[in-house]
């Protein structure tokens, strides 16, 4: 097995960690519970990035960049939204160093202590709205639709590369609007953006729905989700779009005057995806083999290797490698042509098959002489002998079929583990064997946090579409209007 990586079956976690590690994608820092993204990984990211930015800026949004630092006070502005993040925040206290006078080394100046205390962002909903306060006027100022890529801290105290770190890169979509029909609007709008991505880029099927009270985003009127299924029955939280209502706009004193010359408070929202998009592309397609890309996202969509025996047979491969390159590239396709001497063959093999390059092209002697390549398959693995005559075009509509293909078997899979249950004792046993279970709730905060106590369960979404179909809760009994969708999450 490639680079003796641990199987699925024996210790999902382990194969998960020994994967982002072995593949090079990210591995631990010096700094407990932060990672360092290594190249490979970080091209992945970056591909996300280029797609989500220009997805954004098609929907009207620009970006701009806000301070790492927020004033200390400003978290105290918004009630739920202090409560919701205090216990992560990293606080700033001092701002110099000094030699210790009794040779202890470096200490904190305590004379250079901060007048207030600076959170180190955690999210940007307060800086920004104090700033949003000295740009908008009237309602010629709305809406005002922007973006920020940015890092942020949050004092996890149980970490797994690109899951759930101390620090992780994201996108903070902050929007202002003047009326509450135009946010909803925006909120709404912005997760069927994240939908798409994630489905059509990322080839993973999420579900949309609306986040609980318990679990929505600590200051927001509604949370809307999109839910995704991993290959061991958890649920993963793929993107968040919040309506904010006029809380933020409240506690910061944003006002506009309106078309009829009146003032009142601005409508919000606020919108993310992060680095744990990485962890849920990883989780839905890899395999016991190593990394499964979809070409959409991976930075080497074809790789090509020579094989030759000698340096007249290397000359003869490498030319028409190269051509092959070449014109796969005016094809748009990425690909690497992988001529090093210091590895054989069999080695690249491997090693491109374990970081999931979709497509391997090998050329050698016999295929310059019958014009012909072998093609292999990384989504199953399959092996075919093409003709270069018009390569480029059988290997463009290749790369398509793989990106559909993984993302139908994402799809059977979780259409596979999604199960309908009715009693207590159903829904227990279904939360142990993992999935998606549906099932009635009463809509009461304490019949939530007491599923949750005794299953580990959480309600990953309450359906946005869908006729009611009226029931009883499956733990307490009272009348219900509608299923919900319960899992163990991430």
């Amino acid at each position: 097995m490639a680079k003796d990586l641990t199987t699925r079956k024996d210790n999902y976690s382990q194969w998960y960690n020994e994967l982002v590690t072995k593949a090079d994608l990210a591995e631990n820092s010096a700094v407990r519970g932060c990672m360092v993204i290594k190249p490979y990984g970080y091209a992945i990211w970056e591909s996300m990035q280029n797609a989500l930015d220009k997805m954004f800026k098609e929907t009207g949004h620009v970006n701009a960049y806000f301070p790492l630092f927020i004033p200390k006070s400003f978290f105290s502005r918004e009630a739920s939204h202090v409560e919701g993040f205090a216990k992560e925040c990293a606080v700033v206290t001092h701002y110099r160093l000094k030699n210790d006078p009794e040779g202890k080394g470096i200490v904190v100046d305590e004379n250079a202590k901060l007048e207030e205390e600076l959170i180190v962002r955690p999210t940007s909903e307060t800086i920004i709205w104090d700033t949003y306060r000295n740009w908008i006027q009237s309602y010629r100022d709305l809406p005002l639709l922007i973006n920020q890529w940015a890092n942020v801290v949050r004092w996890e105290m149980r970490t797994r590369l690109f899951l759930r770190t101390a620090e992780f890169l994201w996108q903070e979509g902050h929007t202002a609007h003047a009326t509450q029909q135009e946010a909803l609007a925006e909120a709404e709008q912005m997760l069927r953006v994240y939908a798409d991505f994630v489905e059509n880029w990322m080839a993973v099927p999420v579900f949309r729905g609306i986040k609980s009270p318990n679990e929505r985003f600590a200051g927001a009127v509604e949370t809307f989700c999109i839910e995704a299924l991993m290959q061991d029955g958890k649920a993963l939280q793929a993107g968040t779009s919040h309506f904010l209502g006029q809380n933020f706009a409240k506690a910061f004193d944003v006002k506009f005057l309106n078309k009829e010359n009146k003032l009142e408070y601005v409508w919000a929202t606020s919108w993310g995806v992060s680095t744990r998009l990485m962890g849920a592309l990883i989780m839905s397609h890899s395999d016991d083999e190593g990394l499964v890309l979809p070409p959409k996202l991976a930075p080497i969509q074809v790789v090509i290797v020579p094989i030759y025996k000698n340096q007249e047979q290397f000359d003869a491969v490498s030319e028409k490698a190269l051509e092959i390159k070449k014109q796969l590239q005016i094809k748009g396709i990425r690909v690497k042509y992988d001529d090093r001497d210091t590895q054989k063959p069999g080695f690249k093999f491997n090693e491109w098959e374990f970081k999931g390059v979709p497509v391997r092209i090998a050329i050698g002697p016999r295929d310059v002489e019958n014009d012909t390549v072998e093609v292999a398959r990384r989504d199953t693995l399959e092996k075919d002998v093409l003709h270069i005559n018009d390569l480029s075009v059988k290997i463009d509509n290749l790369l398509e079929k793989i990106q559909s293909n993984l993302f139908q078997k994402a799809l059977d899979f979780r259409n596979e583990n999604t199960y309908k249950v009715d009693s207590w004792d159903e829904f227990q046993k279904q939360i142990e064997k993992g999935g998606f279970v549906m099932a009635h709730w009463d809509g009461t905060s304490e019949t939530e946090q007491k599923i949750k106590e005794e299953t580990k369960a959480t309600i990953r979404f309450i359906p946005i579409e869908g006729e009611k179909e009226h029931g009883r809760c499956v733990y307490s009994g009272k009348p219900s209007e509608k299923y919900v969708y319960f899992a163990r999450s991430y």
